[in-house]
């Protein structure tokens, strides 16, 4: 193997697994150090480093090693790329996936625009334009760093579902069941697990859903109130002869 190639090689490998440590299990103990405004500049800054390797990698490796797929190919990867700059701009706006330094994430109540076709359109134009450049060139560089895109969308979807998941619970699951993962998957088929979810949660007509440990909290602090309320009934009612007493502790 060419030098270059395998120097390709080692910066998406590099790209990808720097990704997916950082993102799962090393960004709890990251933020805990760092801060979540931290980690999010180191994050940045390990992934750009990482980048600028592949790409410097991309044009020392040669180009040969193919004839490319011709018109049919060019055409293929023309109509995936544009669909891949439609998704990828649609995600730029109202995606709870996107990090936020502040930490106040917004679960929309109906997903709108490319969120209607997949809940993950942003790494699903990185999929598509990586599957157009494997289409249309036949090269060994190209199928690396390509190939190392495509990897990195689709299992990345797949994790940052999990993540989320722990992150956010309730309000999460209840985004996985109102968008599909894949951009094949009809989006008229609804599922009896959606309609549970919707139907347990009671979700109103707002902006964002209501936080779960908020929801829990009141009704704590009802049943408290609840409580409370009976023993004081409950105390200045019991009588003091013991037959009186027995006719009431069984209704306890």
């Amino acid at each position: 193997m060419e030098p270059a190639l395998a120097s390709l090689l080692a910066a998406s490998a590099a790209f990808v697994g720097t990704h997916f440590l950082m993102s799962h299990p090393l960004r709890r103990p990251m933020v805990g150090l760092l801060g979540e405004k931290g980690f999010l500049g180191l994050y940045s800054l390990v992934s750009l480093a990482c980048f600028a390797w592949m790409v410097l990698a991309f044009r020392a490796a040669p180009a040969s090693g193919g004839t490319g797929s011709g018109t049919a190919g060019w055409i293929a990867a023309s109509v995936l790329t544009l669909l891949a700059l439609v998704l990828f701009l649609g995600s730029l706006k109202g995606n709870p996936a996107l990090p936020d330094p502040t930490g106040a994430i917004s679960i929309p109540r109906e997903p709108a625009g490319v969120f209607r076709v997949t809940r993950h359109p942003m790494m699903w134009g990185f999929a598509l334009w990586a599957i157009a450049h494997i289409i249309l060139f036949w090269s060994a560089r190209t199928h690396v760093l390509a190939g190392a895109i495509l990897i990195l969308a689709l299992i990345g979807a797949r994790l940052q579902d999990r993540k989320k998941l722990k992150l956010l619970g309730e309000r999460w699951a209840y985004w996985e069941s109102e968008g599909d993962y894949s951009v094949y998957k009809p989006r008229s088929v609804v599922t009896a697990a959606t309609t549970k979810t919707k139907a347990a949660m009671a979700i109103r007509p707002r902006t964002t859903l209501p936080n779960v440990r908020d929801v829990r909290r009141e009704n704590l602090k009802n049943r408290g109130s609840s409580a409370t309320a009976i023993r004081k009934a409950a105390d200045s009612s019991v009588p003091t002869s013991p037959l009186a007493i027995g006719q009431v502790i069984p209704a306890f």
